[in-house]
């Protein structure tokens, strides 16, 4: 019996992916689970194994091809099995009209010549979020279809003229001035005692050499205080949505990712489940995917509170912008020596700082700072709550 094969949906807000390559062709025997193709979004590359044992009797689409997610591609079976039913019913062309008195009126395409239709997602993805006047971009795909590394060899080459603000680059500008004029946004900074993360990461690093234990860093041990305090102040793990605040119980928590393809927010879903050693891991396994261009957009959605971590790149102090319709977002900065008064002396430690912003239309100040006092608790007293985790009991 023939068995077809669908273009799959790889996440809820893809309508269509690029046919990049075909791995087996019209005639070809393949196994149960063989790479037939590979298909591309425009933030990552996936796979299209076979279902069952067989022939690809029939090919419905060329590499190169957009594809609507749920189309039949291919068909596998045994020789001489019809393929009809399963053929894409292409649209009939509509008959022209003559009408010298109102002449159809141009479409104006979505990017710079070459049309759009002549680029794989990723690499028109590439030229709007760095605003690349593209137009003399030779394509080096199949069909001379432009693909990301042709974008970015554009990218790099020394700009002619001043560049205009891309399609992608002018809707993040206009919502990140939607986020500020649509909320009344704040910015509490404050710092927390380090000495615990840092001597928690000692142990973690001594402890690996002895039993399987994950490589967990700073990075993940802050948002694992973050969902701590979550779960403590739930009124933080909300949105904003056309009036209505929703306060969330289940804690979606994103993390800022900077990527080949630029700033992604992975997010890690149902966080308040996962112990510190499952979280890092879920941390390290969707970073890995961002910056591999393999992540699902399903993971890059539905967050309801974010941390973004500046401190590795040394920045001491800055200013979140909220991601509507999140109310709040907590920064992360460096490790820096402070001094700090003891018992009549001064002594210098080590203090890692923290930028809550939070949207005042429904966060006061005194709730904000109280979250940002448990965050800190939190972050200070990380060692004697994870000991059970590190020490294996």
């Amino acid at each position: 019996m023939a068995t077809p094969l669908e273009m799959p949906s790889p996440g809820v807000t893809v309508e269509e992916c690029l046919l990049l390559k075909w791995a087996k062709r019209k005639g070809d025997r393949v196994a149960a689970g063989e790479l037939i193709a590979e298909i591309e979004t425009d933030k990552a590359t996936f796979e299209i194994t076979a279902p069952v044992a067989g022939t690809v009797l029939e090919t419905f689409f060329q590499e190169g091809d957009l594809v609507p997610v749920y189309a039949y591609i291919c068909v596998l079976g045994e020789t001489g099995e019809s393929v009809e039913e399963f053929r894409p019913r292409r649209p009939a062309p509509a008959v022209a009209e003559a009408s010298a008195a109102a002449p159809a009126a141009p479409r104006e395409p979505s990017l710079p010549a070459p049309a759009a239709a002549a680029w794989s997602p990723r690499a028109r993805r590439f030229a709007e979020e760095h605003g690349i006047d593209a137009s003399g971009v030779t394509g080096s795909g199949p069909g001379g279809r432009v693909l990301e590394a042709d974008v970015r060899r554009a990218c790099d080459a020394p700009p002619s003229a001043p560049v205009r603000l891309s399609g992608v680059r002018q809707r993040i500008a206009r919502r990140m001035r939607e986020s500020l004029s649509a909320s009344a946004q704040y910015t509490l900074s404050s710092s927390a005692d380090a000495a615990g993360l840092l001597a928690l990461r000692a142990r973690i690093k001594a402890a690996r050499r002895l039993r399987d234990l994950p490589d967990i860093n700073i990075h993940e041990m802050v948002i694992f205080c973050a969902v701590r305090a979550l779960e403590q102040m739930p009124a933080l793990n909300a949105e904003l949505i056309d009036g209505k605040l929703y306060q969330r119980a289940r804690i979606h928590i994103a993390f800022a990712c900077d990527t080949p393809r630029g700033l992604l927010a992975p997010v890690v879903k149902d966080s308040q489940k996962l112990t510190l050693a499952e979280l890092a891991l879920k941390v390290k396994e969707l970073t890995q995917q961002a910056v591999e261009g393999t992540i699902s957009p399903d993971d890059l959605t539905g967050a309801t509170f974010t941390v973004s971590n500046l401190g590795h790149l040394g920045i001491e102090s800055f200013t979140p912008i909220l991601n509507p319709p999140q109310v709040a977002l907590l920064g992360v900065n460096s490790i820096q020596v402070r001094p700090v008064r003891r018992e009549g002396r001064i002594e210098f430690v080590d203090r890692i700082g923290l930028s809550l912003t939070v949207d005042h239309q429904v966060i006061d100040g005194a709730p904000g700072a109280r979250f940002l006092e448990i965050v800190r608790q939190q972050i200070e007293n990380i060692e004697a709550s994870c000991d059970a985790q590190v020490d294996g009991h």
